[in-house]
């Protein structure tokens, strides 16, 4: 009877999609765990959290140091593999396994470093921390960053493509508050990228990543927390024609002179109670004064029909990060995380040419009448970017590699599988197709429009256009300077 060990080895001799002995052989006995096809550990952890995709990766490494990373990348680059980071593992394409079968995954799930400089506020943040983690550690010191509400959302990911919260319009996005970045590039070189430091390579890695190399720690600028948070939360069950004025009234409110940056939302729609009704919700935090709310949220309020419901929770900041984040906790250590199975798409719309009444009118039609009664379950969040000094658009779009810095709202179109479980029916595509194209269709041709990368998509066509506009040129030269042999690459990498 053959051993476990050999059965590994045995598997991964005989299959030419994955990994050669000497591979193998290669990456063990350097100090950090490895995973192969066939040992045990590796069908958990090559499992993707949207269940949506499957991929067999040729091994998965756990790195303890920036040595360890650079010694795997030299070692995948020595065998052809390409090679990828995985942080939190949340990647709506699986991209953290590759995108693809075969690749070397570097999980830097043990990075877990957070530590803040009592001179200057920089915090020193392990890639490998999820969300919740980052926030708690922070909270402890007083300080806070910008960022999504999920908890279990990974910071290398989230703050390499964008990291977008409710504090974003105040303090701008994760990625805007890098000031700089340990690093280890495609040849296994280890630096530090900042402003004075391979600018043109912190610049990149500031909105694209993933195709640069594999960051080992974030160094970022915090922010004291708020003394005081509100919640709101405001629910109504609207006509088709009523949802979509609701909809213009909100666009015309954020550019309000008086809007203050410590205002952060977003508008959460659904399927509504009948056919030709729309779920409309209206969710979000307030960063100043609790007793300042009112008089801020009334011009709003004042345009819209009176809420079904509604629910204003005053608490500290980090009280409100734990209620926003939906599970009663920000804790992820030792709780496994969930899976789903989903497709997302997003649309980022321009603030100098706001969705039209004619297609907000046909985005509530569709949402109102094909979207009731679908089988699947599906969401729609429109995400205030901009309005009033927004610190996201106060950023020039060439200042780093994230380029849709002129955007009102990033909408997020997102629909799972019945139960969260596979299989996706093919009705959920069109689904999602038919809510974005009644939007472009309805606005001019010309509509300056983009899309969000961390709401990746991997039926976009035209991603490259949408993710980086004019940007994406000078990443292709940088992906020639700093990758020529395409190591890191997975199927929405920046290509030469």
């Amino acid at each position: 009877m053959v051993s476990s060990p050999a059965l590994w080895l045995i598997w991964a001799l005989t299959s030419t999609t994955f990994a050669s002995a000497d591979f193998v052989s290669d990456l063990s006995g350097k100090g950090f765990q490895v995973l192969v096809p066939g040992s045990s550990g590796y069908a958990n952890a090559s499992t993707a959290f949207n269940l949506r995709f499957t991929f067999q990766p040729a091994a998965i490494v756990y790195p303890n140091n920036a040595q360890d990373v650079s010694t795997a990348m030299k070692i995948g680059a020595h065998y052809n593999h390409q090679v990828v980071a995985r942080s939190g593992g949340h990647s709506y394409i699986a991209n953290g396994l590759g995108g693809k079968n075969g690749l070397l995954v570097v999980d830097m799930s043990n990075f877990k470093t957070v530590s803040v400089d009592s001179s200057t506020n920089v915090a020193t943040i392990g890639p490998g921390n999820r969300l919740g983690d980052v926030a708690l550690a922070l909270n402890n010191k007083g300080r806070a960053l910008p960022h999504g509400t999920c908890p279990y959302v990974g910071i290398g990911g989230h703050s390499g493509y964008g990291g977008y919260g409710f504090t974003s319009r105040k303090w701008g996005l994760t990625l805007d508050t890098i000031q700089s970045l340990d690093v280890v590039l495609a040849n296994g070189t280890i630096v530090t990228a900042s402003n004075s430091k391979y600018p043109d390579l912190f610049w990149g890695l500031r909105g694209s990543s993933s195709s640069f190399g594999i960051v080992t720690a974030i160094h970022a600028k915090t922010f004291a927390a708020p003394a005081s948070s509100t919640v709101f939360q405001y629910n109504w069950d609207l006509s088709a024609s009523s949802a979509a004025s609701a909809i213009n009234a909100f666009q015309t409110f954020v550019v309000s002179p008086s809007l203050p940056q410590e205002f952060g939302a977003e508008l959460v729609l659904g399927a509504g109670s009948s056919k030709g009704r729309v779920s409309f919700g209206l969710t979000g935090g307030w960063y100043a004064p609790a007793n300042q709310f009112a008089a801020v949220i009334a011009p709003l309020l004042a345009a819209l029909p009176k809420p079904a419901s509604q629910k204003l929770t005053v608490g500290t900041y980090i009280n409100s990060v734990q209620y926003l984040g939906g599970l009663g906790r920000l804790s992820t250590i030792g709780i496994p995380d969930s899976h789903d199975t989903f497709y997302a798409k997003s649309l980022m719309t321009p603030e100098g040419s706001p969705m039209s009444n004619a297609s907000n009118l046909a985005f509530m039609n569709y949402l109102a009448n094909q979207g009731f009664g679908t089988n699947t379950d599906w969401f729609v969040e429109i995400e205030l970017y901009g309005g009033t000094n927004s610190a996201i658009n106060n950023v020039a779009s060439t200042a780093t590699a994230f380029a849709n810095r002129n955007s009102m709202f990033t909408i997020q179109f997102y629909t799972s599988a019945k139960g969260g479980v596979p299989p996706f029916p093919s009705e959920g595509f069109t689904l999602l197709d038919g809510m974005v194209n009644s939007i472009i269709n309805n606005n001019p041709a010309n509509w300056g429009y983009g899309a969000y990368a961390n709401y990746i998509d991997d039926r976009l066509t035209n991603w490259q256009t949408l993710y980086y506009g004019g940007n994406y040129p000078r990443l292709q030269k940088l992906k020639d300077q700093y990758d020529p042999l395409d190591t890191l690459n997975f199927p929405t990498a920046i290509q030469e």
